[in-house]
């Protein structure tokens, strides 16, 4: 394993041969976790997906992973025939729904592969890969940390960091408002641009401008709308200070910052699929483009 510090906001990887398969679309998202907090299996979630917060992005033949929750256990199997691969994974934070699906991804284990893994040091960590390994890995790995055979190599951000992979694609961050932190995330490639934000809570006296900065003019914005605003406000069981925001926020945000298209994402455990098939009526009737975040789907960028 291999510990890099970026040595300016800008870096580039052409240290290694591309291991993506040819047939890689040119720059779509798949969705492989969009639940939050838990895992919610069961009759009531099949449709959407019951696993926490992983996704996929395929840009110019590169794969970006970006958060490791359940969803990235199943993201793993599928790689299975391509191995071996080179791939690129990017953590917003590490609360346990956003990291438990990688001590069961089995290219991590595999000898051949390579992944550089980026994020943001914690408010309380020395550097990213003692946290990640001593923290992420050691005491909740059923396989011992010796199985890692996979090259690991880690990266270290700040949030409002840039960086640049081969092939043009450049990726922008920005802090979120969340319990000891979290940032999100800005794909670009060829002038169209992905923004992933989760996990994030809307402010109380008008739009993050973090948020607002990050998402301008992009052609997909993924946003963690947990809540509905009646759940959010509920006088019995507020949701204020939770670090999670609803989807009528997340419908403010994509019409001030021009987005074409919204992806309501890190759904609650307690939303069944019929309720979701409900929220998605409601969005879509004030946002038409909005789509609800499903496992499996998969959704092109721009064109």
């Amino acid at each position: 394993m291999e510990t890099t510090t970026p040595s300016s906001a800008l870096e580039t990887h052409r240290d290694r041969p591309e291991s993506s398969p040819q047939d890689l679309e040119d720059f779509v998202v798949e969705f492989w976790g969009v639940r939050g907090s838990i895992p919610t299996p069961g009759q009531e979630t099949i449709r959407y997906g019951g696993n926490t917060s992983c996704l996929e992005m395929r840009v110019a033949g590169k794969r970006l992973i970006f958060d490791g929750g359940t969803g990235l256990r199943a993201l793993g199997d599928s790689l299975a025939e391509q191995m071996p691969l080179e791939a690129y994974i990017f953590f917003t934070h590490y609360h346990w729904d956003h990291i438990q699906g990688f001590p069961l991804f089995t290219p991590a284990f595999t000898p051949g592969n390579c992944f550089h893994i980026y994020g943001a040091i914690p408010p309380d960590g020395e550097s990213m890969k003692k946290h990640f390994i001593e923290r992420v890995l050691h005491p909740n790995s059923p396989i011992p940390l010796k199985g890692l055979q996979a090259d690991l190599r880690f990266y270290e951000l700040k949030a409002g960091d840039s960086l640049q992979l081969d092939d043009g694609i450049e990726i922008e961050t920005g802090q979120l408002n969340h319990p000891n932190t979290a940032m999100g995330y800005r794909v670009t490639w060829k002038g169209r641009s992905v923004v992933y934000c989760s996990d994030t809570e809307h402010l109380p006296d008008g739009l993050d401008d973090n948020v607002l900065e990050l998402s301008r003019g992009a052609d997909l914005l993924i946003y963690d709308a947990m809540y509905t605003d009646d759940e959010y406000h509920n006088p019995k069981s507020p949701k204020v200070g939770w670090g999670h925001s609803t989807w009528q926020e997340a419908v403010k945000m994509a019409e001030a910052a021009g987005v074409k298209q919204v992806a309501i994402f890190h759904h609650d455990p307690t939303h069944g699929d019929d309720f979701l098939d409900d929220i998605e009526r409601q969005v879509q009737a004030v946002f038409p483009k909005a789509i609800m975040a499903r496992e499996r789907a998969v959704v092109p960028v721009g064109g």
